[in-house]
C-alpha cells in the first residue's frame, strides 16, 4: 500500500513539474523590430506603467499602494533597486523586512502586475548617492560608472548576488519582470565609456539569460542617447510634458531604428530641494500627453506614479553652481500622494487610459484613513556635547587632521569633530574653510556653547572668541550625497582642512554618531526611568540638544502628519524609526509624513527629536491630518 501511494505521489509531482515547464514555455516576452511593438505571448503589447520605490514605501503598505495603482489602469510597474540600500556594509547583504525585493515582486504578481527592472547599479533616483555604496569611496581615487578596476569588482560581486534572485522572476520564467533597464540614464554622465556598457551588458546576460529584454534610457539629447546607448540593448528615451513628442521620438528612432516606441520616465511632477517651492505639473497637460503618447502606440512609464518618502538619511541632492539637498517627502506630485492617497491627477490619468484599455472591475481603495493626533510636549534630554558616552559609546578616533565620514566608517548622519584653542581670541577670529570642506552642515561650538554654523557653498566663514585650550566643536551633517552628474564621488565630513585665523586647526578627536541604533535600543525614554531630564526654560539655549516626549494616542494608529512649528531643524524619530530631516525654516515641507503602522494604539509613542539649531520656546509638536509640502519660509 505504501508503496502504491508512493508511486501515485511521484506521478503526481512529476506532472505539476511538467505542467510548470510547459506554463513557463509558452510564456515569452520580447520585441519585434518588424511591428515595432514588444510581443507579449506573442501577441502585440503595449505597457502602461508607473514608477513605485519600494525603498520609500512601509512594507505594510506595500500591497495598498500596489493594488491603486492596479485599479487605476496600469499593467506594469516600473522599479528601482538602491544596492546600498541591500549592502549598506560591504559584503553585507540584506533582504529582509522593508528590504524584501522578492515579497514585493511577489505581492505585485498577485496584485496582477508587470514589473520593469532598474537594478541601477546606479539608479539616480534622487536617493543618496544615486544608489550607490557610500563605501566605495574608501578608495579616494575610484572613479565610479566606468572600467575603474575597483569599482567593477565591486559591481561585479553585487551583480552576482541580486540577479540570481531576479532570474526566476522574469516573464519568460514564469515570474512578473518583462524587461530589465543596464545602467541608468548613463548619457548623462561625464564618463562615456563604453567598455563600461559593454561589461555591464555582458554581466546581465551571464545571469539573466541571452533571451532577457535588456534597454536602456536616456534623456532627449543627441549627446545623452550617444552616450548612453549600446548595441544589443534596446535604447528608450524619457522627457516630460514641456516636450515635443514627435521630435523626442524622432530622436529615439535616430538611435532605435525599428522596435516600440517608449517613454521609460514620463514626468508626472519633480522633486523638492529644501528652499525651494513645492514642484508640480498641471493635471491636464499629464493627461493630454499621455492620451497622445499612448495614441501613437508608445509603451510610457509614469515618473513617479507614487513618490513616498526618503525616511532616515536616504535623500539624494543636486549640485549644480552649489549643493542642493532633496527634502524627505519625494511627494512629487504624483497621481498618488507621499502617503498613498489617490488624487485628482489619478482620476484623470484613470480616465486617459480607459479609452485604450478596460479598466479593473471594481472601486479604487480609499485613502488609508488620518488622524490629526494634536499637541504633544516634550522635555530636554541634554545636550549632544553632554551626551557624547552615550552617542558613541566606542569613543573618539585621534588625528592631526580630520578625517572624512568615508574614511572613519560613518557613511550617514552625523559625526562631531573636536579640538582645542591653540590660542586665547580676545577679538573674534574667524574659523575658515578656505577650501568649501565642510559637507554638509557644521554646528560650530566653544566649551559647549554653540557659536553658529558653517555651511557647504554658502557660509564658509564663522566668528569666535575664547580662551587657550577651550573646546572647539563641530558636529557635521551628512545631508545627503549627490546622487546626479559628475560630483557623485561627494565625501562627507571635514573634507579639507579648517583654519583658525591663519593657522591650520590640528590634533582632532572624531567621535562617530551612532544615534539610530541608541534610540532605536530603546533610549532617551529608558534613560529619563532612572533620571529626570533637563527641566524646560522660557527660552531654549540653542545649538545641538535632543528632545523627548509621548504621544497617547485615542485607541486609533492612523496615519498622521507631524508639524514641528518653530523648531529650526534636526531629525525626528517615532519609537525609534527614524522618519528623516525636518527644516520648516527652510521650507518648502513642513509637515513629516508618520506611517499609522509605527504607531501603537494602545501603549506610548516615543517622540525623539535632535534640533540641531534653536528649539522653540514651547517645546511641542502637532499631529496633523493633512500634509503641508509647499511654504518656503527662507531662501539662501
Amino acid at each position: 500500500m505504501e508503496l502504491k501511494y508512493g508511486f501515485v505521489s511521484l506521478v503526481l509531482s512529476s506532472f505539476l513539474v511538467l505542467l510548470k515547464f510547459q506554463e513557463s514555455e509558452s510564456r515569452s516576452f520580447s520585441i519585434d523590430y518588424k511591428r515595432n511593438c514588444f510581443l507579449k505571448d506573442g501577441v502585440p503589447f503595449q505597457y502602461i506603467s508607473g514608477s513605485i520605490h519600494y525603498s520609500r514605501v512601509p512594507r505594510v503598505y506595500w500591497k495598498d499602494r500596489l493594488l491603486k495603482m492596479y485599479m487605476a489602469g496600469l499593467n506594469t510597474i516600473q522599479i528601482y533597486v538602491p544596492w546600498n540600500y541591500h549592502e549598506p556594509v560591504q559584503g553585507v547583504y540584506d533582504f529582509s523586512g522593508s528590504r524584501d525585493l522578492e515579497s514585493f515582486l511577489d505581492i505585485a504578481n498577485q496584485t496582477g502586475l508587470l514589473v520593469i527592472l532598474r537594478p541601477g547599479p546606479y539608479i539616480c533616483a534622487e536617493w543618496e548617492m544615486g544608489g550607490l555604496p557610500a563605501w566605495l569611496l574608501q578608495k579616494p581615487n575610484i572613479v565610479l560608472r566606468a572600467t575603474d578596476p575597483d569599482y567593477l569588482k565591486a559591481v561585479d560581486s553585487w551583480l552576482a548576488v541580486l540577479l540570481p534572485k531576479m532570474k526566476p522572476w522574469l516573464y519568460n520564467n514564469g515570474g512578473n519582470i518583462i524587461s530589465v533597464q543596464v545602467e541608468n540614464e548613463y548619457g548623462s554622465y561625464f564618463a562615456c565609456d563604453y567598455n563600461y556598457l559593454r561589461h555591464l551588458s555582458v554581466m546581465f546576460q551571464y545571469f539573466l539569460g541571452e533571451d532577457a529584454v535588456l534597454f536602456t534610457t536616456d534623456g532627449n539629447t543627441d549627446w545623452e542617447m550617444t552616450c548612453g546607448t549600446l548595441q544589443g540593448l534596446y535604447a528608450t528615451i524619457d522627457f516630460g510634458t514641456d516636450t515635443n513628442i514627435t521630435k523626442a521620438f524622432e530622436r529615439q528612432r535616430r538611435f532605435e531604428r525599428k522596435g516600440p516606441l517608449v517613454n521609460s520616465e514620463f514626468y508626472t511632477g519633480w522633486l523638492d530641494h529644501w528652499g525651494d517651492n513645492h514642484a508640480s505639473v498641471e493635471t491636464s497637460r499629464v493627461s493630454k500627453m499621455l492620451g497622445d503618447m499612448l495614441a501613437l502606440g508608445a509603451s510610457v512609464n509614469m515618473y513617479m506614479f507614487l513618490g513616498g518618502t526618503n525616511f532616515g538619511y536616504w535623500n539624494g541632492a543636486d549640485q549644480d553652481s552649489r549643493y542642493l539637498p532633496v527634502t524627505t517627502s519625494y511627494d512629487y506630485d504624483a497621481p498618488l500622494s507621499e502617503a498613498g492617497d489617490p488624487t485628482d491627477k489619478l482620476l484623470a490619468i484613470r480616465d486617459v487610459i480607459s479609452k485604450f484599455r478596460s479598466l479593473p472591475e471594481g472601486p479604487m481603495p480609499p485613502p488609508t484613513p488620518k488622524y490629526a493626533y494634536g499637541f504633544v510636549s516634550l522635555k530636554k534630554v541634554g545636550s549632544l556635547t553632554a551626551l557624547l558616552d552615550t552617542l558613541s559609546p566606542q569613543g573618539p578616533l585621534q588625528s592631526q587632521y580630520p578625517l572624512t565620514f568615508e574614511e572613519v566608517k560613518q557613511y550617514y548622519g552625523y559625526m562631531l569633530y573636536r579640538t582645542k584653542l591653540p590660542r586665547t581670541l580676545v577679538e573674534p577670529t574667524p574659523v575658515i574653510s578656505p577650501l568649501n570642506g565642510v559637507h554638509d552642515r557644521g554646528y560650530v561650538m566653544v566649551n559647549g556653547v554653540y557659536q553658529g554654523l558653517l555651511e557647504r557653498d554658502t557660509t564658509l566663514v564663522l566668528n569666535v572668541t575664547g580662551q587657550a585650550g577651550d573646546l572647539l566643536d563641530i558636529l557635521v551633517e551628512n545631508m545627503g550625497r549627490v546622487n546626479f552628474g559628475s560630483h557623485i564621488n561627494d565625501f562627507k565630513g571635514l573634507v579639507s582642512n579648517l583654519f583658525l585665523g591663519m593657522d591650520i586647526l590640528s590634533d582632532w578627536l572624531m567621535y562617530p554618531l551612532d544615534i539610530d541604533k541608541v534610540i532605536a535600543s530603546g533610549w532617551p525614554q529608558s534613560k529619563l526611568k532612572r533620571s529626570n531630564p533637563e527641566a524646560s526654560m522660557t527660552e531654549e539655549s540653542p545649538g545641538p540638544s535632543f528632545y523627548t516626549g509621548i504621544l497617547h494616542t485615542p485607541g486609533v494608529a492612523w496615519d498622521s502628519f507631524l508639524k514641528l512649528g518653530g523648531w529650526t531643524k534636526g531629525q525626528v524619530w517615532i519609537n525609534g524609526v527614524n522618519l528623516g530631516r525636518y527644516w520648516p525654516r527652510k521650507g518648502p515641507q513642513q509637515t513629516l509624513y508618520v506611517p499609522g503602522p509605527l504607531l501603537s494604539a494602545s501603549q506610548p509613542n516615543n517622540i525623539t527629536v535632535l534640533e540641531l539649531e534653536q528649539a522653540p520656546p514651547g517645546l511641542r509638536v502637532l499631529f496633523m491630518d493633512r500634509p503641508q509640502l509647499n511654504r518656503t519660509m527662507l531662501r539662501r
